[in-house]
């Protein structure tokens, strides 16, 4: 599975480019980052006889790589680690602070827990645990489209020119709800299930000039 994540995120990378990856303690991780982004390195010779050196696979020069590792004790988080696996610890904050980030493996768990608030077939203690392949692939499929059409970010939210006044003594809206499609301009308004359900999908791939 480690691997086809690595694998998934090489595909859609632009040529060339090397990500930072931040991942927890989790091995497997590292031995996939290192396949997908590492190349083969002729060893420079030690002496002036003997064979050559064998060929080793590196990882690429450019690659940084950081894990946040937790310790939990009786359900408690009582210590986190930051290791510095592939790079430096000076490269890969310098990566991170460009964007007000730290090392550390939020957004990922964010979207876990998320994934198992919304689709019963993934949580870990229900009693609709799916039995079969395609009863986790079709909700995650449904629920991949609501995350993105309807259900509104506070990342992604667009300030309103003016507050607009709310029904009762409630404060005044100021901000407008953005979803994830709205900001990356595939639609203009914050679907809702019932035309996400009801919407005709075109035939694939589509004839040229469509």
């Amino acid at each position: 599975m480690a691997q086809r994540v690595v694998h998934q995120v090489g595909q859609v990378v632009a040529p060339g480019c090397v990500p930072l990856f931040v991942t927890d303690g989790y091995q497997d991780y590292l031995t996939a980052i290192l396949t997908h982004f590492g190349s083969w390195v002729q060893p420079m010779r030690r002496q002036a006889t003997g064979p050559a050196p064998k060929l080793r696979w590196l990882p690429l020069p450019a690659l940084r790589s950081a894990q946040g590792v937790k310790t939990v004790r009786r359900r408690r988080l009582v210590q986190v680690q930051h290791r510095v696996v592939f790079g430096t610890l000076d490269r890969v904050q310098h990566v991170l602070a460009a964007c007000g980030w730290q090392i550390n493996t939020a957004f990922i768990e964010r979207l876990n827990l998320s994934l198992r608030q919304h689709v019963a077939a993934v949580g870990r203690r229900v009693t609709t645990r799916c039995k079969g392949e395609d009863g986790v692939r079709q909700p995650l499929a449904l629920y991949q489209v609501y995350y993105t059409f309807c259900l509104p970010h506070a990342s992604v939210r667009r300030p309103l020119p003016q507050p607009e006044p709310t029904h009762g003594s409630g404060s005044a809206t100021q901000w407008r709800p953005y979803t994830p499609a709205m900001a990356a301009g595939l639609t203009d308004h914050v679907w809702t299930l019932r035309e996400v359900l009801r919407f005709r999908v075109p035939p694939w791939p589509q004839p040229a000039g469509v």
